[in-house]
């Protein structure tokens, strides 16, 4: 559906040419903006309940070199990741966290993080869908992590 609204707006931006041509592209793009900002500041919120856990350990990262690696097998589609964060400095731009969990099968990866360059979300979770092995790299300075690698309720 996305596609075919850009489409739809470049070919009526081309036809400058026509009076209604030009208002008509102008009002569908910010509304389509706006369900985009919207579905991207829900997805961090907790949306699901955690089951049986893979994992579920707290972390605490002092300084930007310390990093943690852990691995999980996960036997069930529906699980998911959630992290919940305190920072341990009064100044935000000195505390972050970051995570990237990868499929040793696929080697597909994704990366989840907290402050600088990510949301300043405290609570954040994750739907992941595939089983399998998993590699967790964490990263951060001066957080208090605590991890959670669980089945997803329904």
């Amino acid at each position: 559906g996305m596609f075919l609204v850009i489409m739809g707006v470049m070919v009526a931006g081309c036809t400058t040419g026509s009076p209604g041509g030009q208002s008509m592209p102008v009002t569908p793009v910010p509304s389509v903006r706006v369900e985009e900002t919207t579905a991207a500041l829900t997805a961090t919120q907790p949306t699901f309940a955690l089951g049986d856990h893979y994992l579920q350990k707290t972390y605490n990262f002092q300084n930007e070199s310390d990093t943690v690696t852990e691995q999980v097998r996960i036997d069930n589609q529906s699980w998911g990741i959630g992290f919940n964060i305190t920072a341990l400095s009064k100044d935000p731009k000195s505390c972050w966290f970051e995570m990237t969990v990868t499929s040793i099968d696929s080697r597909k990866n994704q990366t989840f993080g907290y402050g600088r360059t990510y949301p300043y979300d405290t609570l954040q979770q994750y739907p992941m869908y595939n089983p399998g092995l998993y590699k967790i790299e964490m990263t951060g300075n001066l957080v208090n992590v605590k991890l959670d690698v669980a089945k997803r309720l329904p």
